[in-house]
């Protein structure tokens, strides 16, 4: 199973959750039946390539993404590529990772999905 979250610099379990999924630069994506860590470049259409973030993850394989937060839209997107989506997501990507192990991570909801980009970091619970 690949879990992928999104990389505010150039990926890795050591990088900081990027809060705007579609532009970030990279996203990390770790295999965790052995661990292995994937960089995938951002090339979606937010970027100035083709596509958008959801179809890019899917063709990595990707089944499970983990953000800060993400509009109805894209979750809907995630949901069509077979994509379960988790929010809360913050600090580090390996920080991100074993938060969704321990469960601490949330399905979004039509109370925790961002309208527009003004993220309010006080509606999410530690």
């Amino acid at each position: 199973m690949k879990v992928c979250v999104p990389s505010a610099n150039n990926g890795g379990l050591d990088d900081i959750v990027g809060q705007h999924f579609g532009m970030v630069p990279t996203y990390t994506v770790m295999d965790i039946e052995n661990n292995s860590v994937e960089i995938v470049e951002n090339t979606s259409e937010h970027k100035g390539g083709v596509g958008l973030p959801p179809e890019l993850l899917s063709k990595a394989g990707v089944n499970i993404m983990l953000c800060g937060g993400l509009g109805q839209s894209a979750v809907n997107m995630f949901c069509e590529y077979g994509i379960d989506v988790f929010v809360g997501a913050q600090g580090t990507v390996e920080t991100a990772i074993n938060d969704w192990k321990e469960g601490n991570l949330v399905s979004p909801t039509s109370e925790n999905v961002c309208q527009g980009h003004g993220h309010d970091e006080d509606d999410h619970q530690h």
